[in-house]
């Protein structure tokens, strides 16, 4: 994609404003530097080779991900309408089904200009460290370094965080789902923690043993993915009874008590940014994909339209079919969507089947964010951004996978599901850095790129290019992207106590801490920036 026919400057690079269309022979590497450790089928295309030489890389892991099962790994982790339905408690307290509604657009409109400014870095420099990488190739060479390194932390607890965050909703769906056939059921924080493990465990599975045929599966997901939505909104349309447009796109609620309406549709939205967040998973695989360059932005940009619909479908859904949200949320299932389908289905098996689905994909969804959270973990070891990194980076001969990174994203995930056993409050302070720490990566890589464009400094060749509308893009996605960040630190509620309070500013204040102090005392001096290590001349 060329948002802009360029012409090419003497060096092969142009400035600011405009980024050249990218060709096979467009970086100035040698291809005697390349080297692999992987079989010839698994290199990928020349492009990919120029690409790894210049990015300073050795090719270690296989590529054997295609357009299609690259689509599906970032469709399925990302698992939009299935978090719709898993987060309508916290929409239908803030906001409503209006709230549901027009958050959901504000956040497909604002989701499209952030991860177009995050594909055509992706094209630039498709590498598995994403955003840290592009910090620290496109920030002021005085604080590239910092910065990087900040950025390379955040990422790696949040995926971390998002493993067990979405173990945990899916664990949770599970015992909602036996207390609505059980009221003598009362859920424990230990089954929680059981039920994270099971998730993790089972999750584990599939990116170590079946590892060479998870492309394979992937597409198979998507299918359930998109296949699986039509099978839940179908009976809802069919069986429910409907609110007046005037009811469900324009009646909005305040359960959080916030002093105005406005504030609490801003918390409120955050329902719907969570379902949208996070397509910069495919990124963390991209050197695991064929023609990452050119592949990777289009199924990221038709990963954001693929869920934006599927989305929208179970969203007009849910605003006309809920008729009465408060009986919805003092469900004694704790889980309102699961309530809406015994009411409307007046059946144990039909919601025990249509819930079911809603697991399944979550489930899925664990299998993929494994992956990225490794890869990021390695990605960053690689550069020697961790305490033993040598032991995190290690690609294991044979399966061409960052195993020991895997096995500590396991412990992790066990881990940080054990302090559920003695605080849940804890746990939820652990999944919460996640929003934070993606949004601030967003802001820092797309800030980055952003004042290079203003101060007229050249830009990389990308296959994906903004072109002259990359300045404007940019504004939009960084103005959206600091709105959000200063809302995802608010608790759902008020008045707020040590139970119900947002401790992600905690969580995340901590890691930034942890980080810079670890950095000054002695990560300054074994990390290496990227853009340290890549042959590319600007």
């Amino acid at each position: 994609m060329d948002f802009d026919n360029m012409s090419k400057n003497g060096n092969g690079y142009v400035h600011t404003t405009t980024t050249q269309k990218r060709d096979a022979a467009s970086d100035d590497v040698e291809m005697d530097d390349f080297t692999a450790t992987v079989a010839d089928k698994w290199q990928g295309t020349l492009a990919d080779k120029r690409d790894m030489v210049m990015l300073g890389r050795s090719q270690v892991l296989r590529r054997n991900f295609s357009f299609i099962s690259i689509l599906g790994f970032s469709a399925v982790l990302i698992c939009t309408w299935e978090l719709i339905f898993a987060n309508l408690l916290f929409a239908l307290t803030d906001g409503g089904t209006g709230g549901l509604f027009w958050g959901f657009t504000v956040t497909v409109i604002a989701s499209i200009f952030i991860y177009l400014s995050v594909s055509e870095m992706a094209s630039m420099s498709p590498t598995a460290g994403g955003q840290y990488h592009w910090v620290s190739e496109f920030s002021p060479a005085f604080c590239q370094k910092y910065l990087s390194y900040l950025s390379g932390w955040l990422l790696a607890m949040g995926w971390q965080g998002a493993v067990v965050g979405l173990s945990f909703v899916a664990g949770t769906i599970i015992q909602g789902l036996i207390t609505l056939q059980d009221a003598t059921y009362e859920p424990q924080q230990w089954h929680g923690t059981l039920l994270i493990i099971a998730v993790v465990l089972f999750c584990i599975l599939f990116n170590t043993s079946l590892a060479k045929k998870l492309p394979l599966i992937e597409g198979f997901i998507l299918l359930l993915h998109v296949i699986g939505l039509f099978a839940i909104v179908i009976p809802l349309w069919v069986l429910a009874p409907r609110n007046p447009p005037s009811v469900a796109l324009m009646q909005f609620n305040n359960g959080g008590n916030w002093p105005t309406m406005g504030v609490a549709y801003m918390v409120g939205l955050l329902t719907a940014l969570s379902s949208m967040m996070g397509f910069d998973c495919s990124v963390h695989m991209s050197e695991e994909i064929k023609d990452a360059s050119n592949t990777l932005p289009r199924a990221m940009m038709w990963g954001v339209g693929l869920n934006a619909v599927l989305g929208y479908v179970v969203v007009i859904t849910l605003c006309f079919t809920i008729t009465d949200p408060q009986a919805l949320l003092d469900s004694p299932t704790g889980s309102p969507f699961i309530q809406l389908f015994y009411n409307v289905t007046k059946s144990y098996t039909g919601t025990n089947i249509m819930t079911a689905i809603i697991i399944i994909n979550l489930v899925s969804a664990v299998i993929s964010e494994i992956a990225t959270a490794s890869r990021q973990i390695w990605s960053f070891a690689r550069d020697d951004g961790f305490p033993f990194s040598d032991f995190l980076k290690q690609v294991s001969p044979g399966w061409n996978i960052p195993l020991n990174a895997v096995v500590v994203s396991f412990v992790f995930g066990v881990a940080i599901a054990l302090i559920n056993l003695g605080s849940s409050v804890a746990l939820n302070a652990i999944v919460s850095l996640t929003m934070s720490s993606l949004l601030s990566s967003y802001m820092l890589s797309i800030g980055c790129i952003f004042l290079k464009r203003l101060r007229g400094e050249a830009l990389p060749p990308a296959g994906f290019s903004l072109g002259r509308w990359g300045l404007t893009i940019n504004i939009i996605a960084l103005g959206f992207l600091c709105a959000f960040f200063v809302f995802c630190f608010f608790p759902i509620a008020t008045p707020v106590d040590a139970t119900t309070m947002n401790w992600n500013i905690a969580m995340f204040g901590g890691i930034t801490l942890f980080a810079t102090v670890w950095y000054v005392v002695g990560g300054h001096k074994k990390y290496r920036p990227p853009v340290d290590i890549q042959n590319r001349k600007i």
